[in-house]
């Protein structure tokens, strides 16, 4: 990933909110037959391994498992993003040299995965998955809800995947290249957006040096 010294994010507090944030991320591996990629959840295990561990699960109907990955596989994270304008940039009225540009947090995951199907390692997986994402919920739905013979039999059509991260690469791109008057035009100009995300992004413009 192309990361300029002003957008390069090494913090692993602010990677793994990034990350966590995303949600569904896409496992991007190499092989004999060419690229693959699937679009999934994956939940992060941070205290395992220097960089973390990521698992989740693919339907065994997918033929990326199938295919032997050729070095490390790639996953892709998408955090909040931005279009920006250079009508909201001071430097347009001073001498009009601006152009449109794109803010947003992007973390790239590398390491080799291991794909597998044994029974007891699918159910921590998924059970640890379901429970990230219904804890919030007034009324969490558990794996233990549904009958033990029925999420055996769902297992059977699954496989998971687990991939140390080997090497990790963030990018948090907001505006701070800009002066601080321009910074600050971002920052309004998003601020009074219908989009409830880039309202967010607005608030990660940083509208004072240091």
């Amino acid at each position: 990933m192309y990361t300029p010294p002003a957008f390069r994010e090494d913090d692993p507090t602010v990677l793994h909110s990034i990350m966590r944030e995303a949600r569904l991320a896409t496992l991007v591996t190499a092989t004999a037959e060419g690229l693959m990629a699937t679009p999934l959840p994956l939940f992060l295990d941070a205290g395992e391994g220097e960089h973390g561990v990521l698992y989740g699960h693919l339907a065994r109907a997918n033929g990326q498992w199938k295919a032997a990955p050729i070095g490390e596989a790639l996953v892709l994270f998408s955090g909040l993003d931005a279009y920006i304008t250079p009508s909201w940039y001071a430097a347009k009225a001073e001498h009009g040299k601006v152009v449109p540009t794109w803010n947003y947090e992007a973390v790239h995951a590398y390491g080799v995965p291991e794909f597998f199907d044994d029974p007891a390692r699918l159910l921590e997986a998924v059970t640890r998955l379901t429970a990230l994402y219904e804890q919030p919920r007034a009324e969490p739905w558990a794996v233990s809800d549904a009958p033990e013979a029925f999420v055996a039999a769902q297992l059977r059509g699954i496989v998971g995947v687990r991939l140390p991260i080997s090497r990790i690469e963030g990018k948090r791109k907001m505006s701070q290249n800009r002066s601080e008057a321009d910074r600050a035009g971002v920052a309004a100009g998003l601020a009074g957006s219908e989009r409830p995300d880039e309202r967010r992004v607005a608030d990660m413009i940083p509208t004072r040096r240091g």
